[in-house]
């Protein structure tokens, strides 16, 4: 009940892309602008540094953070709540794995002049 006293705060919405410091996340908040002259619409995102205080956030959560005072030198939103859990992306598998399916993907000419 206390945030709806807060007054004009800002609110923002955005997937967790780290959570490796202690009681901090970055979110990344994605909003899409239409370019002046072209009229294409365009994706932007920020990064932004959030307060977690119960270390509650995980990598690809969807949470809904809200501007406060200045933590740190950095952290200017704080997390309000978690409004889904996420799970791992692509991007985030080991590259091991990726490097021993390209080998095993080669042609067999390929595999026999590295030998």
């Amino acid at each position: 009940m206390e945030e709806a006293k807060r007054g004009n705060r800002k609110l923002r919405t955005g997937v967790v892309v780290s959570d490796k410091m202690d009681k901090t996340v970055v979110v990344q908040v994605e909003r899409k602008q239409r370019h002046p002259l072209y009229q294409k619409v365009i994706r932007l995102t920020n990064k932004l540094k959030a307060h977690d205080e119960k270390n509650e956030c995980a990598v690809g959560d969807l949470v809904e953070i809200m501007e406060t005072r200045p933590l740190s030198r950095d952290k200017r939103w704080r997390v309000i709540k978690v409004l889904g859990k996420g799970k791992v992306r692509l991007q985030e598998l080991p590259k091991k794995k990726v490097k021993e399916e390209a080998v095993s993907a080669a042609p067999a000419s390929v595999q026999e002049e590295n030998n």
